[in-house]
């Protein structure tokens, strides 16, 4: 099966309807510390607009209308390349090559023991000191499309193998942000790729999500130890305060957070089916986002971690004062042989797809 042919039939509808007027323009943002161009590409459709850069194929901005048409930047993000280039919260970029932590920075592949920088005592995470996040990558627009590449050479932050990524950015006219990765390998390595964009339906300058309400369509989730890294059990969400398969407000679980509770993988389905797995409202503006996505979990964070973070138009991001929505593998995979592989080989393609639909409910 072509790519091409891939993507129709992950998500046929998308495919119809994505050759409906959506323009993207360019333009420039600044120049990274090593004086390096950096480009903003502004998505622009009736119902929502949408900025990313080529440095990190960052979302930088998602302006969504409320229930009176008023558009509001529901995405957190810097003003300009320094934030994104220190960004120890990872707002808006893609993470990789392995997104989440690494038990120790540490695992082993058909014989052979593997080290990487530990970037989170005591473990790796997020690929490590560089990652995917903090590179610029090579933009190529096509109608309603940026498609952005990169090589990942062998031994970059200790991984194996010359990786190439494809990742394409799709917007339709009736709001639905799709990311399409694709990527190949000259040599066995693990991979779990994601978008670590924060959201607040409020709007990016918002104090807190705590009168969101969601919903996250799983009948298991990811338990971690002290740490956060994965027990290896998947335990049923019935009967706990994990279970939110029924809309939930933020305010009625923000006392689990000790727990771990609002930074939490989901078990959400099967790897490579395309499924609905979530879906976040603000009742009071009608605003909400729904998730859907080719991966089996789903990373579910309140900002728990977030400190001394200043943003777009100098606004000081706190804790529980967003939200994400990470669509990937589950924690340190490759050290659990009881989790879908996240191992690929030479000759094999990786292809994954999110669909992030944002839209207004009516009262």
């Amino acid at each position: 099966m072509s790519d091409r042919d891939w993507h129709k039939a992950i998500h046929p509808v998308n495919f119809k309807i994505s050759m409906m007027v959506v323009t993207i323009t360019t333009e420039e943002f600044g120049k990274t510390k090593d004086g390096e161009n950096v480009h903003r590409f502004i998505f622009e459709g009736s119902k929502v607009r949408v900025s990313v850069l080529d440095f990190g194929c960052a979302i930088q901005s998602v302006e969504v209308p409320d229930r009176a048409g008023t558009l509001v930047d529901i995405a957190l993000g810097y003003d300009d390349v320094a934030g994104y280039e220190k960004n120890t919260p990872y707002i808006g970029v893609v993470v990789g090559r392995v997104a989440g932590r690494i038990a120790g920075g540490k695992f082993s592949m058909d014989g052979q023991d593997y080290s990487l920088v530990v970037n989170n005592r005591p473990n790796n995470i997020h690929g490590g000191l560089v990652g995917f996040s903090r590179r610029l990558w090579t933009p190529f627009v096509n109608d309603n499309r940026l498609t952005l590449t990169y090589r990942s050479p062998e031994g970059e932050d200790g991984f194996p193998g010359d990786m190439d990524v494809t990742l394409t950015y799709t917007l339709d006219e009736d709001g639905l942000l799709t990311l399409d990765y694709l990527a190949t390998t000259t040599k066995p390595c693990p991979l779990n790729f994601t978008n670590h964009s924060y959201f607040n339906l409020a709007g990016q300058d918002c104090d807190d999500v705590l009168d969101h309400v969601v919903q996250i369509s799983a009948e298991k989730f990811v338990p971690v130890d002290h740490n956060l890294i994965p027990t290896g059990e998947l335990p049923d969400v019935d009967g706990r305060s994990q279970d939110l398969r029924f809309p939930v407000e933020l305010r009625s679980i923000k006392d689990a957070v000790c727990n771990g509770d609002l930074d939490l993988t989901f078990c959400v389905g099967e790897d490579g089916m395309m499924k609905r797995v979530s879906k976040v409202v603000h009742p009071a503006t009608g605003r909400y986002i729904e998730t859907s996505t080719t991966e089996p979990g789903l990373q579910f964070y309140t900002a728990m971690f977030m400190s001394n973070t200043v943003g777009k138009s100098g606004k000081s991001y706190k804790p529980f004062a967003s939200f994400c929505l990470e669509t990937q593998h589950f924690p340190d995979s490759v050290n659990h042989p009881n989790f879908p592989n996240t191992i690929l080989r030479p000759g094999e393609t990786y292809k994954q797809s999110t669909v992030y639909t944002f839209g207004v409910e009516k009262e």
